[in-house]
């Protein structure tokens, strides 16, 4: 038997290593066009940075150790540029000229290629992308060579990555998204975390904005924005995304969706005889049923293995799980990291859901070190199911993701957050993690013991309810919202004739730092007949939301002397 399987790294080797460990007999030939068959693309940003020193560190395998080791027929520098699947035949292009390989099998992990704006100068030789081992090498050269300033055209994960890897090179970096904040699949009040450790380390954060030209010059270019900033530039990396790289496959007939290959719960792509594996390819999302590209390792290596499976053991493969888009990235001191759907996406899917915010810390909090994890958990009101949760914090965010990416992959409801068995000890989490905790908050909010309102709603809010705050008076007097009522949560009991005097019949809407406090004063006032709800995230997530406008928008009153 003959498998033929065009393009290396993540999704097409697992299904080549996998395929050899089932049959060692067939035939597996591997073609890649690029240099390199096996290499740690997900390491690059950490080449130019000078964490890895070694570009051979990057290449985990090569022709050689995979034909020991495997007895793969790995062919790099060769392209597919042709497919029959009628004569079960790919036509490949390499410096030996053109030939035509017949298979039994052919399994397509082309990946993706880097997209380009559309802007003038985008071919400049001072604009690169960061695909590839030869893209790192290249940008570690530029900044080995006197590269000074650098702009970045794109924040999500590699932008933000490359961004990091630069400053810490020295070098001025300048980042533009065009999103309204940088990771885009973040929400914003997670993001505003993100955009705070990157300025931080130096990293000059355009966002909201667009690049409409690249402006080669002899000594530098200029990158321009659209709200006329101009930046200079010895190098400008462009990371504004990929596109699927399978024009070759969909002229052969193989069905495209925007431009992915659609693939069945096997990888099988509806042509007889032709599978399809990796960031090419359309994943199902499991959250709200959508169809899209998932351009992640993870993916790709566990999808590669099971389609060897359907290949060489058909009836008894697994099917490729829909993968959730589990994904994580460190910027600076700080970790961010998500799984499932945001708000954005459940929204335009028209997926009913309800959102947490919790700020609990990753360790015991008398314990050294101690720091918060800010999490956010979105579920289902009706059936309290799981949809989606992020993270931003110094430590511990991996290991809450994690846990609840496995939650949703279970099927679990938000209450059954409460009851996971996790390790405790002080200096590794809580007593009640904050896991535990999102799914207490959750279950409150699904019974009806808590009602909440949510910082994106703060205008509204304060012009149909009366805000209570519910802090300590130092805490009030470092920034509150104008018109609150401030009565510290402790004294609350004593004063509801005061609360009910200045609502005047409206609906009171209450805040405190975290939530916390402010739980607690709701469930006063409900027992009390008033209409109220708990601020999801208190003051902490509210100054998230608000941003650059925090200091303008909240009150602040001068220390008492001795207070």
């Amino acid at each position: 038997m003959r498998i033929v399987i065009v393009g290396g790294v993540a999704g097409g080797m697992s299904c080549a290593a996998r395929a050899r460990r089932l049959d060692e007999d067939a035939e597996i030939i591997v073609l890649e066009r690029g240099a390199h068959v096996s290499f740690a693309n997900c390491g690059l940003p950490y080449f130019v940075g000078g964490e890895i020193e070694d570009p051979d560190a990057l290449l985990v395998q090569t022709p050689a150790s995979l034909r020991a080791s495997l007895a793969l027929d790995v062919r790099p520098g060769h392209e597919v540029v042709g497919v029959d699947p009628d004569g079960k035949t790919v036509t490949v292009r390499s410096d030996g000229g053109v030939e035509q390989l017949s298979y039994d099998a052919l399994v397509l992990s082309p990946g993706a290629a880097a997209s380009l704006p559309p802007i003038p100068g985008i071919r400049s030789p001072r604009v690169r992308t960061l695909r590839t081992v030869e893209d790192a090498v290249a940008l570690r050269r530029q900044v080995g060579s006197g590269a000074r300033r650098a702009v970045i055209l794109g924040a999500g994960f590699i932008g933000v990555e490359a961004a990091e890897a630069l400053a810490a090179q020295g070098l001025e970096v300048s980042l533009v998204e065009l999103a309204a904040h940088p990771l885009p699949p973040l929400e914003r009040e997670l993001a505003w975390e993100v955009s705070q450790e990157l300025r931080r380390l130096g990293v000059d954060v355009h966002a909201g904005v667009a690049a409409t030209a690249v402006e080669p010059g002899s000594a530098a270019d200029t990158v321009v924005l659209a709200d006329g900033t101009r930046l200079s530039a010895d190098l400008v990396v462009v990371s504004v995304g990929v596109r699927p790289d399978t024009a070759v496959f969909e002229n052969a007939g193989i069905p495209c969706d925007g431009g992915a290959l659609i693939v069945d719960e096997h990888g099988r792509t509806g042509v007889a005889g032709i599978w399809a594996v990796g960031d090419a390819t359309a994943s199902i999302d499991p959250i709200t049923g959508s169809r899209r590209p998932v351009a992640l390792a993870g993916p790709a290596n566990r999808a590669g293995r099971l389609v060897a499976d359907d290949i060489l053991r058909p009836g008894l493969a697994r099917p490729i799980p829909r993968p959730a888009g589990t994904a994580i990235v460190r910027v600076g001191a700080r970790t961010a990291a998500l799984t499932g759907a945001n708000r954005a996406t459940l929204a335009a899917a028209g997926v009913a859901h309800r959102t947490l915010h919790l700020h609990g810390n990753q360790h015991a909090g008398y314990f050294p070190g101690a720091s918060p994890v800010h999490l956010v958990v979105h579920f289902d009101p009706g059936s309290g199911r799981l949809l989606g949760a992020q993270a931003v914090g110094r430590d511990g965010v991996d290991k809450r993701i994690d846990v609840l990416a496995t939650a949703i992959a279970a099927g679990f409801s938000v209450e059954d957050l409460i009851d996971l068995d996790l390790a405790y000890s002080p200096p590794y989490g809580q007593a009640k993690d904050v896991v535990n905790l999102a799914g207490m908050v959750g279950e409150n909010v699904r019974n009806g013991t808590l009602s909440l309102w949510y910082a994106d709603d703060v205008d509204e809010v304060r012009a149909s309810a009366l805000v209570l705050d519910v802090r300590r008076a130092e805490e009030w007097r470092s920034g509150h919202l104008p018109g609150a009522l401030h009565i510290p949560h402790t004294e609350l009991r004593g004063r509801l004739n005061e609360v009910r005097e200045h609502a005047g019949g409206r609906p009171v809407r209450v805040l405190c730092a975290s939530g916390v406090r402010s739980a607690i004063a709701h469930r006063v006032l409900a027992h009390a007949g008033i209409d109220s709800a708990s601020l999801s995230g208190g003051m902490q997530t509210l100054r998230a939301v608000l941003g650059d406008d925090t200091d303008r928008i909240l009150e602040k009153e001068p220390a008492l002397v001795g207070g």
